[in-house]
């Protein structure tokens, strides 16, 4: 029987390289993508025979668009896809610049939407499935993250529309809303309090591949929250 394939977006962050690891070792194939080339490689070589590095940025609607036609010019037929593609930018919706502002909204929101653009058409009969990654600030909005929670907030409702647009076909898209995932770069910049909210990213990658699965062939348009013990999102009356 022939292993399934899965595309990784943003495959060497925290998220990423936990996200590869996982389907790999459950025997899948995957084509982990991201923009450092260095890295890449590293990933590529601890993977072994079943990671493949393909390099481009995200951000870039033709980048993306040449990754998916490289894709079938192979003969890849991807079943799973992960947009794991992101990054915190602070900043007030007073004092952000245009630069930080398209910054962060290309890299939280831009990524998912011109991948999904492109694999759309190319799985709609994978009776697979795309899971986009976004995070609880795209729910409860702080002060210091106006563009990074717009741009979250973007990631959920684009996965319902999307989900909608796809009852019809055999490709369901699911959103996944971590809080703090215990990576390098949040050990360093956030305290050992916070930190013990943290979900490891292992932990994380286990739900994705859940979503990643015939036992969840009846969910499409989901919102999964994977806060750990972080306490529940706190949401406007009546909401």
């Amino acid at each position: 029987m022939a292993s399934d394939l899965a595309v990784v977006c943003g495959a060497t962050g925290g998220l990423g390289t936990a996200l590869v690891a996982h389907f790999a070792g459950r025997g899948d194939r995957v084509v982990a993508v991201a923009r450092n080339a260095e890295e890449l490689q590293a990933l590529r070589e601890k993977g072994g025979e079943a990671v493949r590095g393909e390099q481009a940025d995200l951000t870039v609607p033709d980048e993306v668009e040449a990754l998916w036609r490289r894709l079938e010019e192979r003969g890849d037929r991807p079943r799973w896809l992960v947009n794991a593609v992101g990054g915190y930018r602070a900043g007030t919706v007073e004092t952000i610049t245009p630069e930080q502002y398209h910054s962060a909204t290309g890299l939280n929101l831009e990524s998912a939407w011109w991948s999904c653009h492109s694999a759309v058409p190319r799985m709609k009969d994978s009776n697979g499935a795309i899971v986009n990654i976004s995070s609880r600030a795209a729910l409860v909005g702080g002060a210091e993250s106006a563009a990074y929670s717009v741009a979250k907030a973007g990631v959920i409702r684009l996965t319902e529309v999307l989900a909608e647009e796809l009852l019809e076909s055999a490709l369901r898209v699911n959103a996944l809303i971590p809080a703090i995932i215990d990576t390098p770069e949040n050990r360093e910049s956030m305290g050992a309090k916070t930190m013990e909210k943290a979900v490891a990213p292992e932990a994380i990658a286990e739900v994705v591949g859940f979503l990643c699965s015939e036992a969840s062939d009846a969910i499409t348009g989901a919102a999964v929250p994977v806060y750990g013990r972080f306490p529940k999102a706190r949401l406007p009356k009546g909401g």
